[in-house]
């Protein structure tokens, strides 16, 4: 009999929560988590369980757990897993949420969202930079340049995507509903922009790679009709509750 099993996650920028309901039903099928894995959660057999999941995100040096875990067990919470500053931690139901006001919600995405800042922003300058070589270059390296640019822009769009959403989140506990309106629509126009470059960087190179451009583009424009219909979906579903 299999004793282990995978899990995928939903991405914890897009679906934390229901991550998270998802290891409390598998508990109460005697599937508990036993790790991180790559794009989801490692499950272990065992004995049918009711327990509630809840993570945290924080780096902690060494010197620093044990005190940290302490923190959360003292409040009915027992540490699960870890990795790369995410801590999942399980408790019976009716435990007081590790986060019960704004504040530290809204801190818990900050957490979340902190290291991805700067990669982000990296990324884009030198996507710009590279861009822009590939206008003002001709010939082998023209195209060595386009190639570079698109691979860069292929790793952008879904990190700045995560990354806007996170802060969505971080921003709606804050009830800074500016912001959440502003983070609504930005993804739109990173997406435009992005589309517009690639369909430009498409003209300088063979036919297949126009082809590679024009496929990404058109995976940015159906993530943007997801998330269109994820928010119409979330209206309705607010207006029945």
């Amino acid at each position: 009999m299999k004793m282990t099993k995978y899990m995928m996650s939903q991405g914890l920028a897009f679906g934390e929560e229901t991550d998270m309901k998802k290891l409390q039903h598998q508990s109460k099928e005697g599937w508990h988590l036993e790790k991180f894995a790559f794009m989801g959660y490692t499950l272990k057999k065992g004995e049918p369980a009711e327990y509630i999941y809840n993570i945290d995100y924080r780096k902690v040096e060494h010197d620093e757990q044990d005190e940290y875990m302490n923190l959360f067990l003292e409040s009915g919470w027992s540490h699960v897993t870890s990795n790369h500053g995410m801590h999942i931690f399980r408790a019976p139901p009716g435990t007081r949420p590790i986060f019960s006001d704004q504040r530290t919600i809204a801190e818990k995405h900050y957490n979340l969202g902190k290291p991805m800042l700067p990669i982000a922003l990296s990324i884009m300058f030198v996507s710009l930079f590279v861009s822009v070589g590939t206008f003002l270059s001709t010939g082998i390296l023209q195209k060595g340049l386009t190639v570079a640019a698109v691979i860069l822009l292929i790793l952008f769009i879904p990190l700045t995507w995560t990354l806007v959403t996170i802060y969505k989140n971080k921003w709606n506990a804050e009830q800074r509903k500016g912001l959440v309106r502003f983070t609504k629509t930005l993804p739109y126009l990173i997406l435009i922009l992005c589309g517009a470059l690639l369909f430009g960087l498409s003209e300088t190179v063979h036919q297949s790679f126009r082809l590679v451009a024009y496929m990404m583009v058109g995976a940015a424009i159906g993530m943007g009709l997801v998330s269109l219909l994820q928010t119409f979906m979330m209206k309705n579903v607010n207006k029945a509750n």
